[in-house]
């Protein structure tokens, strides 16, 4: 059974691992616990047991504005719906807090699921790479 806790314990070491497989990356050495602790409105955390199989970082402006990133399953629990849960959580979390929209942004191939499965809708946007 996957637990699901907003704003969970976690370190560094599993979320820099888990972002390496999300993201086809090497291992690094972020200070993931000192960042969402400052700048975040809150996360969710996925255990299967002891191990950390899913993460969703919820960042904010600080009033009515919240945007999901770093949305992460592990390859084993994937199509199990543990991203949905965790973007569930996500939006139980922001409405909690007060924000009035929840943001996202994602590569084209992952619209279906945000879309599909966590009940966003389409919107323009514009970005700028800098």
């Amino acid at each position: 059974m996957i637990d699901y806790e907003w704003r969970g314990r976690f370190d560094d070491h599993e979320v820099n691992t888990l972002h390496a497989e999300g993201f086809a990356h090497r291992v690094l050495d972020d200070d993931w616990w000192g960042q969402v602790n400052r700048h975040s409105l809150g996360w969710v955390c996925a255990r299967d047991g002891a191990d950390l199989v899913g993460f969703v970082n919820v960042a904010w402006d600080g009033a009515a504005h919240a945007f999901v990133l770093d949305t992460l399953v592990a390859g084993p629990v994937r199509r199990r719906g543990v991203g949905r849960e965790l973007v569930a959580r996500a939006v139980e979390g922001a409405r909690a807090a007060g924000c009035e929209w929840l943001h996202v942004d994602f590569d084209d191939g992952l619209g279906p699921f945000y879309f599909d499965s966590c009940g966003f809708r389409p919107t323009e946007a514009g970005l700028i790479a800098l």
